[in-house]
């Protein structure tokens, strides 16, 4: 018997060499957990950043509303919270293992055995209390967190704190996180976390330890008593179990099976225990598979049977301490059936680390994966959206460029051919004006007389009084003359300025977009025609005229000698005038005031009257000599014609004289008034005709050009607003440009993190079905 036993745990001790140099493997199954973990934690690290740089993309385009709605914005910033709070459950997810059962069944005993040393307080009746967590931790110390409280205590006061036996305990809902250093437990390296609780006999509010401690949990371990079969109470706690989860990982473990072995005082008392244990065995299988696949139907009857174990918890713990030890781990009294207990506690321990880690993965990372490819899913159809839209408005702005380029090249185009044509017909308005306007002056000039004629202020030969009247004649002259041309010019005129301006408006109109064309009638219609001023200034003109108004007879020796040589005097001076044209006359335009002009010209050109007054000297100078020549000629004429002729003849002339003398009233005096100021301004505004027409002709010439600048400058403004338009597109296209490129980036790196995420299935998920 003691070779057996020793063959037997030299057995035991091979395999528990293979089992840790197993799960120190890099492919065993905790390790593929932990890969995996890694993993869809740095593809989640990738999509946190994707997010980021998403979010700041679709921050660029909020200014640009046509490309982005707010919609798409909001659920865009929605993803940054959901990944972040992805990536916090990924950095506490680990893998869960929650022990249950009725009270002194061992749970806290299969905790130690399978953490190689005694943690957890045991022994006889209700020992644990509340609810205890024991996690991997990197520091060299063992110690312990109580919920709601960051404050470490010694690992020691576990005993206390979750012993009901102890006087100061926690509540039984409460958790007690017990830290333990992982180079002291291969499963806590692998994030593996074990749970503890009370008695399932002993836990009134079941729901809320469901809730808060059992929701997350990858795996259920429930410990039975292998002295009894299933109870009540322990079915309907997992029956709670499966309607909070579905289809929960349990495993059956009956424990204290080394009850079951005796030392047989006989052989065949050896042989009827051993047909008796196999029928009770037999018996806990069938009701555990039972409850499994039937009641809770979580597996099927064939997994149900890979999931039910015999063992024995404090035997193992007891051996694992005696090899840690040193000592073998038979040392000490042990029950027959140990090393089958100790295999099947190894077995349920291999397959537990199989089924937890492909639970952990599928249920921990699964979801998350699924997500993550919605998420990546989700934000590559928005960019998508964004890509399109963005392509379709540059497509349209470059339209719309184009269109405004070409209509920008056809407006410049034609402003320039309108400008020369405009040019073109103002120069031949005001030449049309100019001969209008010297043909009608030089008209009226012919017709002053009977203007003049129409002056009918009474007249004054006083000095003073006849200075008063020269002006009111001056005034009425150049009123009379300037309604007179009005009424001749002013009429076809503005008709003509404002059929040409109509033309120009309506032409550059064209030039203008749709919007503005009704800026123009701003400049069409005036309120008032265009009517020209004639500029005469009669006073500054005849500012040198001197009235004679001696009286003189006109068949008088001195008056017919100065008709005679009055005649030939003119001649003479016609012949003796200088023959250079004065410079002020070159270019009467350049003059405006037309009394300047005469003023300036009045040297060159003889009057009338000095050469009656050369007459008069000479007739004088010749009656002063020739008085005694006088008395020979009468002498001899009365004694040729006889006196009586000479006396009719001298009544006659005397008779014309008298008539004469007594017919120069001062209405005659008016007449010769008016007949001298007719012959001096009728002389001086023939002098200014040309320089009059210029002006009037410039008028009409600014007028014109006024309105063609007009017209001109909403041109140019038009054509600023579609340079600036050009720019303004030029901006969007680049911005567009931009947004489509960024667009497809970030979509392709969606395409991206949804085929790592399709990687990571492959590995790890879908070997799993």
């Amino acid at each position: 018997m003691a070779a057996y036993i020793n063959r037997t745990m030299s057995m035991i001790a091979g395999e528990n060499q293979f089992r840790t140099t197993d799960i120190k493997n890099e492919n065993s199954p905790l390790q593929i957990f932990v890969k995996a973990k890694k993993k869809i934690n740095d593809i989640f690290l990738e999509i946190d950043d994707y997010v980021d740089d998403t979010t700041r993309f679709i921050g660029s385009l909020k200014n640009e509303p046509p490309i982005l709605n707010s919609e798409e914005a909001s659920k865009i910033e929605s993803y940054k919270v959901k990944v972040q709070g992805i990536r916090d459950v990924l950095k506490r997810d680990h893998m869960k293992v929650a022990f249950f059962g009725r009270t002194s069944n061992g749970k806290s005993t299969v905790i130690n055995a399978m953490l190689r040393d005694k943690i957890l307080p045991s022994g006889l009746g209700h020992t644990t209390n509340c609810f205890l967590q024991v996690e991997g931790s990197d520091s060299a110390e063992a110690y312990l967190v109580i919920e709601e409280s960051d404050q470490k205590q010694p690992v020691q006061s576990v005993g206390q704190l979750g012993n009901a036996l102890c006087e100061e305990k926690l509540c039984e809902n409460a958790l007690v996180r017990i830290f333990w250093p992982k180079e002291k437990c291969l499963l806590l390296r692998d994030d593996v976390v074990f749970v503890d609780s009370p008695g399932v006999d002993v836990t009134t509010n079941l729901d809320a330890c469901i809730d808060k401690h059992c929701l997350d949990a990858d795996v259920f371990v429930l410990v039975a008593n292998a002295e009894s079969t299933l109870m009540i109470a322990e079915k309907n706690f997992f029956h709670k179990v499966s309607t909070k989860l579905s289809k929960p990982n349990i495993f059956i473990l009956n424990n204290r099976w080394d009850a079951s072995a005796s030392e047989p005082d006989s052989l065949n008392q050896l042989v009827d225990e051993q047909k008796e244990v196999k029928l009770v065995r037999a018996q806990h299988q069938e009701r555990a598979v039972d409850f499994l696949a039937r009641e809770l139907k979580v597996c099927t009857p064939k997994d149900a049977e890979e999931r039910v174990f015999f063992v024995s918890a404090k035997e193992t713990l007891n051996a694992r301490i005696q090899e840690q030890q040193g000592q073998p781990a038979h040392n000490g009294a042990v029950a027959e059936g140990f090393q089958n207990r100790f295999f099947e506690f190894q077995d349920f321990e291999r397959k537990f680390e199989e089924c937890i880690s492909k639970s952990a993965v599928k249920t921990k990372f699964e979801q998350h994966s699924q997500r993550g490819k919605h998420i990546a899913t989700e934000i590559r159809q928005t960019l998508d959206e964004i890509l399109d839209r963005a392509q379709k408005m540059k497509a349209e702005q470059i339209g719309i460029k184009k269109e405004v380029h070409d209509r920008l090249n056809f407006t410049e185009q034609q402003l320039m051919l309108l400008t020369q044509e405009m040019k073109d017909k103002i120069h031949r308005m005001t030449e049309d004006v100019e001969q209008r306007v010297s043909k009608a002056l030089s008209e009226e000039i012919r017709r002053l007389a009977v203007l003049i004629d129409e002056f009918n202020v009474p007249f004054q030969s006083e000095p003073l009084v006849l200075n008063v009247y020269k002006r009111e004649l001056h005034a009425h002259v150049e009123c009379g003359l300037g309604s007179n041309l009005r009424a001749r010019l002013s009429t076809a005129l503005s008709l003509n300025i404002e059929n040409s301006q109509r033309e120009m408006t309506e032409r550059m109109s064209c030039l203008l977009p749709e919007n503005k064309r009704q800026i123009t009638m701003n400049v069409l219609p005036r309120r008032e025609p265009f009517e020209i001023l004639y500029r005469l200034n009669c006073e500054n003109l005849c500012a040198d005229f001197h009235e004679d108004l001696e009286f003189r007879f006109s068949w008088g020796i001195t008056a017919l000698i100065s008709r005679f040589a009055g005649k030939k005097g003119q001649k003479m001076a016609i012949m003796n005038a200088p023959q250079e044209i004065p410079q002020s006359l070159v270019s009467p335009a350049d003059s405006i005031d037309s009394s300047k002009f005469v003023t300036t010209t009045s040297c060159f050109v003889p009057r009338p009257d000095d050469w009656s007054l050369a007459s008069r000297i000479a007739v004088a100078s010749i009656t002063s000599q020739g008085t005694m020549g006088g008395l020979i000629v009468a002498g001899f004429m009365l004694k040729t014609i006889g006196w009586r002729l000479i006396a009719v003849t001298g009544a006659i002339y005397g008779a014309l004289y008298l008539y004469e003398r007594l017919t120069w009233t001062n209405k005659a005096k008016e007449r010769e008034f008016k007949r001298q100021y007719v012959s001096h301004v009728t002389q001086k505004l023939r002098l200014i005709v040309d320089l009059t027409s210029a002006n009037c002709s410039h008028q009409v010439q600014q007028e014109l050009s006024s309105t063609f600048a007009r017209l001109c400058h909403l041109i140019d403004e038009s054509t600023s607003e579609m340079d600036s338009e050009l720019k303004t597109i030029a901006i969007k296209i680049r911005t567009l440009e931009e947004a489509a490129t960024n667009a497809k980036v970030l979509r392709n790196k969606a395409n991206y993190l949804a085929n790592e995420l399709d990687l990571f299935d492959a590995a790890y998920l879908k070997s799993l079905h």
